[in-house]
């Protein structure tokens, strides 16, 4: 075991005393790490991905991904800044498509586009309802209906590498275990290959659905997700309409650090690296960061457990 575990009485992993000095302990090695991004509103924002981009990816990341905003707002964006990672970097760049805001041709165009740029990887999902989380979803009339559908058609428009979600507290619309893993099951049957979870905060969650989709016949590689996200009321409130539980001891750091940002951005470097420690030591060996475009927060938990940054050259591109 790399680390001790403690449990408190709702039965979580808790973090132990003297675990962040050993989460490097077994080092970075045999680590495999990816990043999620989102596109840019303004131009000093877009200043700011890119400097992310080209420092984390020294840390040479398995792939990193950029996201859409809500409804497919940012599609344009994404699909710039995607088509500038594949082409300016050595990145491998994974874009997000959902069903939501477009019809099957639309999607299907952006596709054969991001094929086009060089992109192999699409993390395909549903997508949040238009009128956002907690608002009732309902397809697009001439759209793909469910996650499922996406990937069905995404595998008849080119051969992509697909990514698909997963939610070990239950997806808000899920009726329980059985509709969850069901739901997973038809996506892995229309072609997806890997999945990524929605983040948590304790390892036990993350466990418990690994062993129920194993128990289910699912043998994809599981990603756990793991959110960077310092600011900790817009995190609740995240976590609260993604019904998604934050333990005692979680609360209990980050509640009383309203005017302290600079201790909250440590902590939470250092609680996302015990976390993916205690899960190393189940054997997990892939994670997917929520960067939120922190690089120096991504990086930090990533040196943490031991992913050393190598030098990178970037492509050069023809004038």
């Amino acid at each position: 075991m790399i680390i001790e575990e403690t449990r408190n009485n709702k039965d979580e992993f808790r973090p132990a005393p003297g675990t962040l000095a050993r989460a490097s302990a077994g080092g970075g090695q045999n680590l495999n790490i990816s990043f999620e991004f989102f596109p840019p509103k303004t131009k000093k924002m877009g200043e700011t991905l890119w400097a992310s981009i080209q420092k984390l990816q020294s840390l040479n990341p398995d792939f990193v991904s950029v996201t859409y905003g809500a409804g497919g707002s940012t599609r344009e964006r994404t699909h710039q800044t995607v088509a500038r990672i594949a082409r300016e970097t050595k990145l491998a760049a994974a874009a997000h498509l959902t069903c939501v805001g477009a019809d099957k041709a639309e999607i299907d165009e952006i596709a054969r586009a991001y094929w086009q740029a060089g992109v192999r990887h699409i993390v395909a999902l549903r997508g949040d309802p238009v009128g956002g989380l907690g608002a009732p979803y309902v397809p697009h009339k001439n759209g793909y209906a469910y996650g499922s559908d996406l990937v069905a058609g995404l595998k008849d428009v080119a051969d992509f590498e697909i990514s698909v979600s997963a939610y070990p507290e239950l997806h808000p619309e899920s009726l329980n275990w059985d509709d969850e893993l069901d739901n997973l099951k038809r996506k892995i049957d229309a072609g997806a290959t890997r999945a990524i979870t929605q983040f948590f905060f304790s390892a036990d969650p993350f466990l418990r659905y690994q062993d129920k989709a194993l128990d289910a016949g699912i043998n994809i590689p599981i990603i756990p997700g793991l959110m960077l996200q310092p600011n900790y009321r817009g995190l609740t409130r995240i976590a609260k309409l993604c019904y998604i539980s934050i333990p005692d001891w979680y609360h209990n750091l980050f509640e009383p650090l309203d005017d302290d940002p600079q201790t909250r951005l440590l902590l939470t470097a250092s609680t996302a690296a015990d976390l993916a420690a205690q899960l190393r030591a189940q054997g997990v060996e892939h994670f997917h960061f929520y960067t939120l475009n922190k690089a120096d927060l991504a990086f930090t938990t990533c040196q943490i457990l031991g992913v050393k940054a190598k030098n990178t050259i970037q492509k050069a591109v023809s004038s």
